[in-house]
């Protein structure tokens, strides 16, 4: 019986969701006959290494967030030698950091979004691009700490003193359209879903809680021609990072140009989430495969890069 390890939780400000992502992992793999260990990782590296037990065969990274889907926790077990799941350790670093991830989209003949990266004075001295544009930080996940700010808005999208992710911020236009998104497996893409806000945008409390949930239309409802052109440039999103495993790629349906529908990426996820409410999970059982055969694929497909 094979020995799978599951790392979650950690101290990234998505420590809940992978709580609850983990949780969900764990118990898919002990009914798909796989021996299951937790592990809720702390901040310390000896404390990550000997609570990882001696006989386990898989990680299965149940990490969202900085430093466990950033290359930090990767490069840890590649270290130790330790098959994970997922992304290795560049291809985690690359997707973490949105401006390094859109020059390899770009490079790769994928449609990015214009932005900039600016520091927290410039963000608030006046705006960087024209109205309406996104604020986000460049290096989380799950949309934390991301607004939109649109015309007629009279408060500053964020002050000096309240941008709590660091000494930078990326600014991007804003897309209009619809939102999508794709799941990838291996080199396969398993089609496509859309996502309807009940209000604003995906989120983080969209993505994660029940009180404001998103709708999600899976399949969604688009021209086969179109539906196929997010699945092929979802495919070549992942190839460009050098992701393995599952990833998720997200994309807004820019419809301003009349009878032409432009797809234009905005994020490959290389540590999707795992949670019952989660669009990997969805995106697999339209295509039949159900939760514990999609870990234990991703477990039998786990590799390190020792």
């Amino acid at each position: 019986m094979k020995h799978v390890t599951v790392l979650m939780g950690g101290f990234s400000t998505e420590r809940e969701v992978s709580l609850t992502s983990g949780a969900a992992c764990a118990r898919a793999l002990a009914d798909a006959g796989y021996l299951v260990s937790t592990l809720d990782v702390p901040r310390d590296v000896r404390g990550i290494v000997n609570g990882i037990p001696k006989d386990t065969d898989v990680v299965f990274n149940a990490l969202h967030g900085r430093f466990g889907e950033d290359g930090c926790i990767q490069g840890i077990l590649d270290i130790m030698g330790m098959p994970y799941t997922h992304s290795g350790r560049l291809a985690s670093a690359l997707a973490m950091d949105k401006p390094m991830a859109k020059h390899v989209f770009a490079a790769a003949g994928i449609p990015v979004a214009a932005d900039l990266l600016v520091d927290r004075e410039t963000l608030n001295a006046g705006d960087p691009l024209p109205r309406p544009y996104v604020v986000k930080p460049f290096n989380e996940g799950s949309s934390v700490g991301v607004r939109i700010v649109r015309h007629g808005d009279n408060l500053e999208p964020y002050t000096v003193a309240t941008w709590p992710y660091g000494e930078q911020a990326m600014v991007e236009e804003y897309i209009p359209g619809r939102e999508v998104t794709c799941a990838v497996l291996g080199d396969r893409a398993l089609g496509v879903t859309e996502i309807v806000p009940q209000k604003g945008f995906y989120d983080y409390a969209a993505k994660y809680t029940a009180e404001a949930a998103a709708t999600h239309i899976c399949p969604a409802p688009l021209p086969p021609a179109l539906t196929q052109r997010v699945m092929e440039l979802s495919v070549r999103a992942h190839a460009a990072l050098g992701c393995r495993g599952a990833s998720r790629a997200d994309f807004r349906l820019d419809d301003t140009e009349p009878g032409k529908i432009r797809a234009v990426i905005l994020e490959v996820n290389t540590q999707p989430g795992m949670t019952p409410m989660s669009l990997v999970p969805e995106l697999a059982r339209h295509v039949g495969m159900s939760f514990p055969e999609l870990v234990s694929w991703m477990v039998e497909n786990a590799q390190c890069d020792s």
